[in-house]
């Protein structure tokens, strides 16, 4: 009895053969590669399919000089981003974006100092066409280890290092942080609200600065007691409630930077006897459904297409990888995108 398993893998000779065409011509063909006309790509794919043809990986990336494989870092501990819905949504929309042009999501995570040499021996290694890094944080060395890898790279939110506003060449997704902030606190303003806090994200990243600016926008003149630090997750929402709360009882509402966050200030609000929205008004920021459909009350808040912004750090990316010199198709520089924001109101506020 033969064993099927051990049978020779069809070649792109052979698939030539029964397409009826050249090997070049099959192997552009197989390798996405243009100037055939349609009706020989349409033999090509059915002699593929008929022999059950596999492209050898190691020779297309010889013949394309591509991988197959996006790098996608996010600036966070797993902890942090496998328990965060926000980084669930955004890695779905960049996961299903990438899978639309058939190429693969390697997912590395920054947990201590040294995992910033694996990454960066990753990269140079030549394991990934391109990266998209998100989550990242001021002093980060990760901008770094790309520039001199020379790797292609789209950042998730607007990179705040020295210079990186001036270079044209950084291209980023992001969303209209401070607007979408100062919709956040001239609702509060519309309501009668007129000791209005907020909760602010981690300072080192440059999403809580703008929605803080845009916070200030408003309110020039705004009690620094009526403002406190967070991180991002539902403790650190809690514990910059209760700070508050201590600090200016007289509150009447509180813009805060994240629905995560908003969770926890809400909990302290109950525990203090605070009711919203009759006491105090909350407006947070994201609307992951997941979160804030689900608070009590249902949470005003600000939503940001966080899953489509995955979406457009891919296609960014994948442009630039199609074009080296960052110009689009008629010699435009590529630029980076910003994203609107609106708010969702609900019972909170």
């Amino acid at each position: 009895m033969s064993d099927q398993n051990s049978a020779p893998r069809p070649t792109l000779e052979a698939v030539a053969e029964r397409a009826g065409v050249s090997r070049a011509t099959a192997s552009r063909v197989v390798n996405g590669g243009s100037g055939v006309r349609e009706a020989l790509v349409e033999k090509v794919r059915r002699a593929v399919e008929e022999l059950g043809y596999v492209p050898n990986h190691a020779a297309r990336t010889l013949v394309t000089r591509r991988t197959g494989a996006i790098a996608v870092i996010a600036a966070e501990p797993e902890t942090k981003v496998f328990t965060n819905p926000f980084f669930a949504e955004q890695l779905l929309g960049i996961s299903r974006e990438l899978a639309d042009h058939d190429l693969q999501l390697v997912l590395l995570l920054v947990e201590g100092t040294t995992d910033y040499d694996r990454v960066g021996r990753y990269l140079a290694g030549g394991h990934a066409d391109g990266a998209v890094l998100f989550s990242l944080h001021n002093e980060d060395p990760l901008p770094a280890i790309t520039r001199r890898v020379g790797i292609p790279t789209v950042f998730g939110g607007r990179p705040g290092w020295p210079g990186a506003e001036a270079d044209r060449g950084i291209l980023y997704v992001d969303s209209d942080n401070r607007g979408g902030a100062r919709e956040a606190v001239g609702h509060l303003i519309t309501l009668g609200r007129s000791r209005i806090a907020t909760i602010t994200g981690p300072m080192d990243q440059t999403a809580s600065v703008d929605r803080l600016d845009g916070y200030h926008d408003l309110l020039l003149d705004a009690d620094p007691k009526l403002i406190a630090e967070g991180d991002f997750t539902e403790a650190g929402g809690a514990r910059a409630m209760a700070e508050l709360l201590d600090r200016t009882p007289d509150l009447d509402a509180v813009f805060v930077a994240s629905d995560l966050m908003a969770c926890g200030a809400l909990r302290v609000l109950r525990e203090r006897g605070r009711r919203v929205p009759e006491d105090v008004a909350v407006v947070g920021f994201d609307d992951m459904v997941k979160v804030a459909e689900l608070t009590e009350p249902p949470l005003t808040t600000v939503r940001q297409e966080i899953e489509e912004m995955g979406r457009l750090m891919v296609r960014l990316l994948l442009r630039s990888l199609d074009q080296p010199a960052k110009e689009d198709s008629v010699g435009r520089p590529l630029s980076s995108v910003i994203t609107p924001t609106r708010l969702i109101r609900r019972a909170t506020a």
